[in-house]
């Protein structure tokens, strides 16, 4: 079906910024919205940005103005720009596609790779 490969992620100091990127290959479809999503130790998964084929935009109130999210539907790939980083971004960071197939709503999750803020 849909694969996405998430390569990035590291270790970064307070104030430093970090670029990560996420392929998606396999059966895809025009229309689909891909988003970020992260989760902290003893924390639920949360939207981190979302970005529709329009390229429309969401941001938590967290990340906004400090985060952004971009895709090119040529390379099949979708960004995403932190700068300002705080200790409080350190999570596990997913790329997610979402589509409808048929009637059902289905989603699609990377491996996830990991954001460390730290002095």
């Amino acid at each position: 079906q849909v694969q996405l490969v998430e390569p990035g992620g590291g270790l970064v100091q307070p104030g430093g910024s970090l670029r990560l990127s996420c392929a998606a290959s396999g059966r895809l479809f025009s229309i689909h919205t891909m988003a970020w999503y992260r989760q902290a130790p003893g924390k639920q998964r949360e939207l981190v940005a979302r970005i529709d084929t329009g390229g429309r935009t969401n941001y938590a109130d967290s990340v906004k103005d400090r985060f952004t999210i971009s895709r090119d539907n040529a390379k099949n790939t979708v960004s995403l720009q932190m700068n300002s980083l705080e200790p409080e971004d350190t999570a596990v960071y997913y790329c997610n596609l979402g589509r409808y197939e048929g009637s059902k709503y289905v989603q699609y999750w990377g491996q996830g790779t990991q954001v460390t803020v730290s002095s």
